[in-house]
């Protein structure tokens, strides 16, 4: 019930707050999770990556060749929501909150130096890393939990609305579904509405799963 009650208490924080100035870096954030996924995906399959760009209107964009292109514009959505679930469950189900917290920081450091060329970019990614870094040396873990509970939540809740705003509510757009219609077949509001399908299961196993007891 206490875990219940926290998670309904961060989802009522985040409702309140999310048309607030304080939220835009959460938000930025999940963009750079978006762009990196696409980043990752381009290297697994045997691609390069020559730019990853954020900007601060929450869009961003990445440049590469090569690699699989089904994978590579599937995994934004469904790589950024990984990032989310990921991040929620390691601070809900373990007590590695400042270790998860430098972890992080690091990860984001190093994609930051690999990939982003941008002024806006670099800086938002260096940042960020140290905000990071700088939380899991000197905030306790009570504070590191309550940050990365945000943060995955944050993830959570914005995936799946900025789908239905890319893919449905702005099916015109030139959107991940969009280029996967064009190159692949099917439409954008097909592949946008399976996706959000996917990220919603994933969200309420995620979610079940994280009030349930800890083994």
């Amino acid at each position: 019930m206490k875990e219940l009650l926290y998670l309904l208490g961060l989802f009522l924080l985040i409702l309140l707050g999310w048309d607030y100035p304080i939220f835009q870096p959460l938000k930025l954030l999940v963009v750079f999770f978006h762009e990196s996924s696409h980043a990752l995906a381009t290297l697994l399959t045997g691609g390069t990556v020559k730019d990853l760009m954020i900007v601060k209107e929450q869009g961003g964009q990445v440049i590469s060749a090569g690699g699989n292109r089904f994978i590579i514009l599937s995994a934004g959505y469904l790589g950024s929501l990984a990032w989310g679930v990921g991040i929620y469950l390691a601070s809900v189900k373990t007590k590695h909150d400042k270790k998860i917290m430098a972890l992080l920081g690091l990860t984001i450091a190093v994609l930051t130096l690999l990939f982003t060329h941008t002024l806006f970019s670099w800086v938002f990614g260096a940042l960020t890393s140290c905000l990071m870094l700088l939380s899991a040396k000197f905030l306790s873990t009570f504070y590191n939990d309550f940050l990365l509970r945000l943060l995955g939540l944050t993830n959570m809740a914005y995936v799946p609305l900025d789908i239905y705003s890319d893919t449905i509510l702005h099916a015109q757009l030139r959107s991940d579904a969009f280029m996967l219609a064009t190159e692949f077949g099917g439409t954008t509001v097909l592949w946008g509405g399976v996706w959000i399908v996917l990220s919603v299961l994933l969200i309420f196993f995620c979610l079940r799963w994280s009030v349930s007891r800890v083994n």
